[in-house]
């Protein structure tokens, strides 16, 4: 199963708690600074390449499969609800699942009683054939639209710990290149996150 962001989440922690919180006397100018260091810590954590496995803003993925099965597990929780289910007929074509076919259990996704996945057509030069649209994250509110994010504390901590020591140390992440596969994360930060990991 391969999965891709469709719709990325929206910033979880703000460039005013990084300030204030890590009392960093940022003045205004340093704003565009900080919020890149923001988005390299969630980046490195978050979503289908990040540290934890699991997804924390709201998002929207796509997880693509050669096929159907009885139940199909969905990475990355999560799951707030499906979007939409597709699959390639004989000739490449993408067919709409009905959405009454289907039903999540937490982050499950199988046929409802009574139904049956389709048989995907054989087409060639398609492997991922089923194509699996939901959304998934830490809504505050999954009946609101949009959806805001409400992370778990200890996660939004780490953010904000990863974005103090990269602004203090220079030296370990460059102002104009940070790669989120080399963010630092001290002892406090993966005690903090290591909870929430999903090791499958």
């Amino acid at each position: 199963m391969r999965v891709t962001v469709i719709i990325p989440p929206a910033p979880i922690v703000t460039w005013e708690e990084a300030d204030q919180q890590l009392h960093l006397d940022a003045g205004e100018e340093q704003r565009p600074h900080i919020e890149r260091l923001i988005k390299a810590a969630t980046q490195h954590i978050d979503g289908p390449d990040g540290w934890l496995g699991r997804a924390l803003g709201p998002q929207t993925l796509e997880a693509r499969m050669c096929g159907f099965c009885d139940i199909i597990r969905l990475p990355y929780r999560p799951v707030i609800d499906i979007v939409s289910v597709h699959y390639l007929d004989g000739q490449g074509q993408p067919q709409l699942v009905a959405a009454d076919s289907y039903e999540l259990f937490g982050h499950d996704l199988g046929s409802a009683w009574g139904k049956s996945w389709p048989t995907p057509g054989a087409y060639r030069g398609y492997a991922e054939t089923v194509r699996i649209q939901y959304r998934a994250g830490y809504p505050a509110d999954p009946e609101a639209e949009p959806l805001e994010p409400d992370v778990p504390e200890p996660i939004k901590q780490a953010i904000l710990l990863m974005v103090g020591d990269m602004y203090r140390f220079t030296e370990t992440a460059s102002d104009m290149n940070i790669a989120p596969t080399s963010i630092p994360m001290s002892t406090t930060v993966e005690n903090l996150l290591s909870p929430f990991r999903v090791y499958a």
